[in-house]
């Protein structure tokens, strides 16, 4: 196993949970420290975008392909850094095109949502990428808990489905509250 790519993931991973902080306060403080927030989280979102995409193509690099996509567990790790990555391209994307409005109301709502959405994929990312590096962690224990076989084929538990559903009604709320005049 290559140790670019263990190298390369903690640049994402550091910025994305800097950038979860950045909305948190962005969203909740005012004041000159809301305003550097929202001010520098774009930088700090695309930065974590592009180290996203290095340790992507060389985690593609640590196995051939059909090695990756027969292992259940290998893949599940795959799926999740993909879905976080897509994730935290939409809130770079949402702050990008946003601008100061993204923060205010119900779009800073569904921001901070989906910035702790996007944390806790990565947060599985990293607990799967452990334990392909032969290193689980205490959060493996809570996804057994959570109805979640680390080394079956992926599915999808109900509680997540009802969280998908309940975060696609609150980007519809705050998506039809804040519409600019």
């Amino acid at each position: 196993m290559t140790g670019m790519h263990h190298m390369l993931v903690h640049f994402p991973l550091a910025l994305w949970a800097l950038a979860t902080l950045m909305l948190l306060l962005g969203v909740g403080v005012r004041g000159a420290a809301g305003r550097l927030c929202r001010g520098g989280v774009l930088a700090v979102l695309a930065l974590a975008w592009l180290g996203a995409l290095a340790a992507i193509a060389s985690g593609l690099l640590v196995w051939p392909m059909e090695a990756s996509l027969n292992s259940p567990l290998t893949r599940n790790h795959l799926l999740m850094a993909l879905w976080a990555t897509a994730l935290w391209t939409v809130i770079t994307l949402l702050v990008w095109r946003g601008g100061e409005q993204a923060f205010s109301g119900g779009r800073g709502a569904v921001l901070v949502v989906l910035a702790l959405v996007g944390s806790g994929l990565f947060a599985i990312t990293g607990t799967l990428g452990g334990h392909l590096a032969g290193a689980p962690t205490a959060m493996s224990h809570l996804l057994e808990r959570l109805g979640w076989n680390l080394y079956g084929t992926f599915y999808l538990p109900y509680w997540a489905l009802l969280l998908l559903l309940a975060l696609g009604g609150l980007c519809l709320i705050g998506g039809l509250g804040n519409k600019r005049r």
